[in-house]
């Protein structure tokens, strides 16, 4: 009988070795955070008004997102409104309208929680001058009011993808007349809590 106990003392020290390890690599796994970066770009569909008309035309642009991460180490909810004033309308739809810009990005890194949740309500500006001036005014759809002449419908899903900042999951906000896109890109970045 003490043989076998004694025998088997190696084989329980081995295990619970074992068992500490795993608790220590997960221990370690648990500590693996994210903080969220949030680039945008503003093309046109190729059957946007602004290439029929307006090549080589200047205009500006402006939009409101609505802007929600929340997590026990960093909070943020509030309105973002960038503009760009010195946009030149590019030969053809290949070229975007605005280049992919950094719009927000987390100084904190914190515990996973999903995606930030990231809406465009508004979009605004114009291109030309004169008689032949094209104006922009984009918004979303409420409840209790008529559909703008030129609604901004956003929240479509694109497909997720990876560039030189890393994976990226992609949406897009459109308008309806214009024929303009805003495309939002949020990168999650790992990071150390």
């Amino acid at each position: 009988m003490r043989f076998r106990t004694f025998c088997r003392l190696p084989a329980l020290v081995l295990i619970a070795l074992g068992l500490a390890s795993a608790g220590t690599a997960l221990g370690a796994a648990a500590e693996l955070g994210v903080r969220h970066r949030i680039d945008v770009t503003v093309s046109a569909e190729p059957d946007a008004p602004i290439f029929s008309r307006l090549k080589g035309a200047k205009g500006e642009l402006s939009f409101t997102v609505r802007l929600s991460a929340n997590s026990r180490e960093s909070k943020f909810f509030g309105m973002l409104r960038p503009s760009f004033p010195d946009i030149v309308v590019p030969d053809g739809a290949g070229k975007p309208l605005v280049q992919q810009t950094k719009l927000w990005e987390e100084e904190v890194c914190h515990q996973r929680r999903g995606l930030p949740k990231v809406t465009v309500t508004q979009l605004g500006g114009h291109f030309a001058e004169g008689e032949g001036r094209i104006e922009i005014s984009a918004i979303n759809r409420h409840i209790g009011v008529m559909v703008p002449p030129d609604e901004l419908t956003p929240g479509i899903k694109l497909d997720p993808g990876s560039d030189s900042f890393g994976l990226f999951y992609a949406f897009r906000a459109q308008t309806r007349n214009s024929r303009l896109n805003v495309d939002v890109k949020i990168y999650p970045i790992d990071c150390f809590l």
